[in-house]
């Protein structure tokens, strides 16, 4: 299949094709070239002169562990019975049924990073999913993330029962002890592969160790300017390759956040100021962090915003002075780059998995929606 004459918008460093076409194979972008197909067969898309570009990824949300609608019988996000609790596995809370996937994809979202809740010092494992399917196992794409939380948070969950951790010490102490025990139990079965019998098995031990390894990246919930700074220590201690998630005030810190070299998934900016570690929400922040050489990408914590107005989240900070073209970026390959999924999806290159979609206008037009969503090469809407 070809989907012809449309201007391409590659997010890679060949930037914008004019007039092109991207050629899709068993699920796969196989050829993106300016120009005209030399043949046309009935089962190619004439894109009109659309813009074909690459589908949102939404960098951070809750969809289908917070389900639509529900209360209770709906929320799997949050374990707090326990509040270090790395092994639970997001997808294992996942109802891929949930109606919010549907909007996800008229949307134009086609991936999504899925996390458990904040509740906890660490929540758990965090999947990358497409937005189509009925099954999670076949939606997934990558388990790239291990969830940990900062801040008021952990304290509301844990004061009110009036166990640890009530303090913004005790949350970090918390995180610091599971990463501790980790490293000692990954050492001792690194040590029994040569001349003794393994640990005993331990959950929440085994769940860290491709953490500690690199394997996967430490998102850590941070909005105020300390917590950032919390994480960062933390992230230096154990060599993690750390991820700030929300950073309400990391606009406060940028040469800080920069010199870590940690990215920021920004969002929710389309809310209100809901708590006191958000006093300082601006919709400015993505465009002050990019300014600063931070890299970002913009997210909308569905379902603190519902997953259908990632763009509009995008908008909003070009609004707040982001570049039109660095917005897109930070929804589709910058997205992916900080999930590290950019070898399959976020961008129109040969290789990649074909999740693509057209616009009649400027995508991040609140008026506009996409006339044509293809996922894994499946046309999924098409008007």
């Amino acid at each position: 299949m070809k989907i012809y004459n449309g201007k391409i918008y590659t997010m890679t460093n060949k930037g914008v094709i004019e007039n092109g076409f991207v050629t899709v194979e068993n699920g796969k972008i196989t050829n993106v070239q300016e120009g005209k197909p030399d043949c046309i067969s009935p089962e190619d898309i004439n894109a009109g002169g659309s813009i074909i570009m690459p589908g949102f990824i939404d960098a951070h949300t809750h969809l289908g562990i917070l389900e639509n609608g529900l209360d209770f019988e709906g929320d799997d996000c949050n374990e707090a019975s326990d509040p270090f609790t790395p092994h639970m596995r997001a997808i294992d809370g996942v109802n891929a049924m949930d109606f919010c996937f549907e909007e996800a994809v008229k949307g134009g979202v086609t991936a999504v990073m899925i996390s458990p809740g904040s509740a906890n010092a660490c929540g758990g494992s965090m999947v990358v999913m497409k937005t189509n399917g009925i099954c999670a196992d076949d939606m997934a794409v990558a388990s790239t993330g291990m969830k940990f939380a900062l801040g008021e948070n952990p304290k509301n969950v844990y004061n009110g029962r009036d166990e640890a951790p009530k303090t913004r010490m005790a949350t970090a102490a918390l995180i610091r002890e599971g990463l501790y025990k980790a490293k000692r139990y990954l050492s001792d079965c690194e040590a029994a592969e040569e001349d003794s019998e393994l640990p005993d098995y331990d959950a929440k031990c085994e769940a860290l160790i491709p953490l500690l390894k690199g394997d996967i990246k430490a998102h850590f919930h941070c909005h105020r300017a300390d917590d950032i700074c919390t994480a960062i220590r933390i992230a230096d201690e154990f060599h993690l390759d750390a991820v700030i998630v929300h950073g309400t005030e990391a606009h406060l810190i940028p040469d800080i956040v920069k010199k870590a070299d940690i990215p920021v998934i920004c969002g929710p900016i389309l809310c209100d100021r809901c708590k006191p570690e958000m006093k300082n929400l601006t919709i400015s922040s993505p465009a002050l962090l990019q300014k600063h050489g931070v890299k970002i990408a913009i997210c909308t914590d569905h379902t603190v915003i519902p997953i259908q107005y990632l763009s509009a989240t995008a908008a909003l900070a070009v609004k707040g002075g982001l570049d039109e073209m660095d917005a897109l970026f930070s929804i589709t390959k910058g997205a992916a780059e900080i999930l590290g999924v950019q070898d399959r999806i976020g961008s129109i290159q040969a290789g990649m998995d074909a999740d693509i979609q057209l616009y009649k206008k400027d995508p991040l037009d609140l008026r506009e929606d996409p006339w044509l969503v293809m996922i894994n090469g499946q046309v999924q809407v098409n008007c």
